[in-house]
């Protein structure tokens, strides 16, 4: 029997494909309309912007363009102030029916599609969280819970047999002392593991679960150990910190600064990356990173004694003595170039150098102060050294301490509770700051009102503002703050002057080829699934010499080529914050 063209398309591509395909014989795809490419909340502002010259009115329509839901009429034109391009806004707000629907604009085209419906963000929080287990070290990822992008386990023999380099020695570690340090992540495109990146990345992850404990409990990923008591975001945040306290010194508390090859991989899977390993230079940076996110997990893990008996006790006392071994070695910072001067073999990979460690220093005692209530190490630190309230970064994370501050701010002991006003004030004030006029930038989002938003890691920007917002609304339950946090969300997932959605295996044009090596090397087209790429940076084809960079403007200075590691990487740092900010959006849908 002949089955009908149509029959046969509905049978291969459902429901969904059919209308999709329907559509686009209709009406033309057009990448002009910039949206979030996941969907929206029912009662949450819902906006897209239409770059060049379109005006007049826009239509929501079904996916098979036969039922119009929603009309609406674009915005007057502004102008891009970074690109000089024009863009409207067309604001569907009141629409608030679920469903799958397309905009259309007569004589522009159809964009792509969207949904609006409750939890639509959850996919996208667990798939940034599961992108941590496919970054896991020393294990096989059997295709039960990889997919179709298993493997066998990286530098499961070559983390078991470090050894320590001739800038990390201390008394009964000697060069070349071998170390067994496994487990851990991956640390962004390449194979090695550094403690000060981790330390963002764990304090953004906890900070999740201590804000939302109750969303984190639901928040499930698949992994090998989801059917135990500990949610998802515990237990996958455990596989970096039993790999964390192997980096601690017994000897004096001190904490190497990473575990890494001399030189970079290249691009081949992690099991075929053999090279020797190394444990380098214990730094204060490190140091105190390790104190802090010892000293919140400390607190975290203590109700789970019976599933993981004498962690929480284990965890703090590693953060007092890390925390100890750094006021003796105040000025022990992480200088390579310095470095390699000294010792051999000489170290080339990611270097996470920073000269000023003030900032660690007041995140370190923030959580040491909270966990313990011990007002020394609060009085240690000067809370506010200057009038700066600095977005958080790996070499910026002074906020984190602000935020576990505000976090605890009724068990505060009197000498916090005496500066809790102006810290306070710090926070709703940078958030404020970030508000100032949003509603003249082109795309409408709090990311992007400077070109200097677009750095290397511009995502981890938006995210990162997004976070800061949501904590501005948890001090005063302001919705302004939530809904503006909801924009750099949209950002990332499509709404911006590149058109990408900038998580891997999401959205209608989601980054294909990101600089990633298991992505890279595996054979398969589609990239490993929940990353985050690191999103346009105006200084890009300096940094990585790519070609192929044809844009003029910063926020547009994005490829999606695996050898532009300057815009198209992935890294840990970035997708924590992602991890943050989209699930801290669905906890927080019913307040939109």
């Amino acid at each position: 029997m002949r089955i009908p063209q149509p029959v046969l398309i509905f049978l291969l591509f459902g429901v969904y494909g059919f209308f999709r395909i329907a559509a686009s014989q209709a009406q033309p795809l057009t990448s002009s309309i910039r949206l979030n490419q996941i969907g929206y909340y029912p009662n949450a502002p819902k906006v897209a912007i239409v770059v060049g010259d379109a005006s007049g009115d826009f239509q929501i329509t079904t996916p098979d363009l036969k039922k119009v839901v929603f009309r609406g009429t674009l915005s007057p034109a502004r102008t891009n102030a970074i690109s000089g391009k024009t863009a409207r806004t067309a604001d569907f707000s009141a629409l608030k029916t679920a469903g799958t629907f397309v905009i259309q604009i007569p004589g522009l085209g159809q964009s792509y599609p969207f949904e609006i419906k409750k939890d639509v963000h959850r996919a996208v929080a667990a798939g940034s969280l599961k992108g941590f287990y496919y970054q896991r070290v020393s294990t096989e990822l059997p295709a039960r819970f990889a997919g179709q992008w298993a493997r066998p386990a990286g530098h499961g023999k070559e983390d078991t047999q470090v050894l320590v380099h001739p800038s990390a020695v201390s008394p009964g570690r000697p060069a070349g002392t071998v170390l067994s340090s496994p487990r851990g992540w991956y640390d962004a495109g390449d194979y090695n593991k550094y403690i000060v990146n981790s330390g963002i990345t764990m304090g953004t992850l906890l900070s999740l679960y201590e804000d939302f404990p109750a969303f984190c409990q639901t928040l499930k990923t698949d992994i090998p150990e989801s059917e135990n008591r500990l949610p998802d975001i515990l237990d996958e945040s455990l596989w970096n910190l039993r790999w964390m306290l192997t980096m601690q010194d017994p000897a004096d508390g001190g904490v190497y600064h990473k575990l890494t090859n001399a030189r970079f991989d290249g691009m081949v899977m992690p099991d075929k990356a053999t090279k020797e390993r190394y444990v380098v230079q214990k730094s204060v940076t490190a140091a105190l990173d390790f104190a802090a996110v010892m000293a919140q997990a400390s607190r975290i893990f203590k109700p789970f004694n019976r599933e993981l008996p004498g962690l929480a006790d284990s965890c703090l006392t590693a953060a007092k003595r890390a925390w100890q071994w750094a006021k003796q070695h105040p000025d022990a910072l992480y200088r390579q170039s310095v470095m390699n001067e000294k010792f051999d073999p000489d170290v080339s990979t990611g270097e996470y150098g920073d000269r000023d460690a003030s900032d660690e220093w007041i995140w370190a005692a923030s959580e040491l102060y909270v966990t313990t209530q011990d007002d020394a190490y609060y009085s240690a630190v000067n809370l506010f050294p200057d009038e700066k309230t600095p977005l958080p970064s790996w070499a910026q994370v002074r906020l984190l301490g602000y935020y576990t501050l505000a976090r605890f701010e009724k068990s505060l002991t009197a000498a916090g509770k005496k500066d809790f006003p102006q810290l306070k004030q710090r926070l709703t004030g940078f958030a404020n700051e970030l508000l100032l006029d949003v509603d003249k930038q082109a795309y409408q989002t709090v990311m992007g009102k400077s070109a200097q938003d677009y750095i290397w890691g511009s995502s981890a920007v938006a995210a990162n503002q997004g976070i800061a917002l949501i904590q501005a609304y948890r001090l005063t339950s302001d919705k302004i703050y939530l809904r503006a946090a909801l924009t750099n969300l949209d950002y990332l997932l499509g709404r911006n002057a590149t058109g990408y959605c900038f998580v891997t295996g999401f959205g209608d044009k989601p980054v294909m080829n990101p600089h990633h090596r298991p992505s890279v090397a595996d054979g398969i087209e589609a990239p490993v699934p929940g990353l985050l790429s690191g999103g346009p940076n105006g200084n890009a084809p300096k940094q990585d010499k790519c070609e192929g960079y044809t844009a003029t403007s910063a926020d547009e200075m994005f490829i999606d080529a695996s050898c532009s590691y300057a815009s198209n990487e992935i890294a840990i740092n970035w997708n924590a914050p992602l991890v943050y900010l989209a699930g801290a959006l669905e906890a927080l849908q019913a307040k939109q």
